[in-house]
């Protein structure tokens, strides 16, 4: 079982409404993450405020505020084949009993879309499932940084496993 930490959920929401976009400074380099995967066109890595463990985001490379209506069909359906192979390559890594995935964000802070792929583990009462599970305000799950890399390979290579032709390496 890995410790929860306080979170601070003000200044986070300060930095989201205030603050660049999160997103862009990851697609530029300037924000790190353990980057599961990244390509042309989107970027899948482990959520920094884990409420679960193995949360992964995917998120268009390219600002993108609406989740269905700044895309064509074609684009949010690649979109939606790349969230389908990492929820796969999720649940063969960590246990899950149900992988949660939603888009969120608002326009009033977090605006680029992104995915949020969240595996509640086996177990855990009813009560504290669904939005109860993601709510950061009870703290956020404390991993260490070298657990967070190796957790961010074995979903790549699990993701790899998958695919049908190789992946092309993380640029982190």
């Amino acid at each position: 079982m890995v410790e929860k930490h306080p979170f601070d959920i003000g200044a986070y929401e300060k930095r989201v409404k205030e603050g660049p976009c999160f997103l862009c400074e990851l697609v530029a380099g300037t924000n790190p993450h353990h980057v599961i995967y990244e390509d042309q066109s989107a970027m899948v890595f482990l959520n920094k405020y884990p409420s679960l463990y193995g949360y992964t985001l995917v998120a268009p490379r390219e600002h993108r505020e609406q989740a269905t209506g700044d895309f064509t069909l074609e684009e949010y359906l690649q979109l939606q084949q790349l969230i389908y192979q990492v929820a796969e390559a999720i649940r063969r890594v960590v246990p899950t009993e149900r992988l949660y995935i939603q888009t969120l964000g608002s326009q009033q802070g977090n605006r680029h879309v992104h995915w949020h792929l969240a595996p509640l583990p086996p177990g855990v009462p009813y009560e504290l499932q669904q939005t109860a599970a993601l709510d950061s305000s009870k703290g956020v799950l404390a991993i260490p940084d070298e657990e967070m890399a190796s957790l961010a390979r074995s979903i790549r290579q699990a993701m790899e496993q998958l695919s049908p032709s190789p992946l092309p390496p993380p640029s982190n």
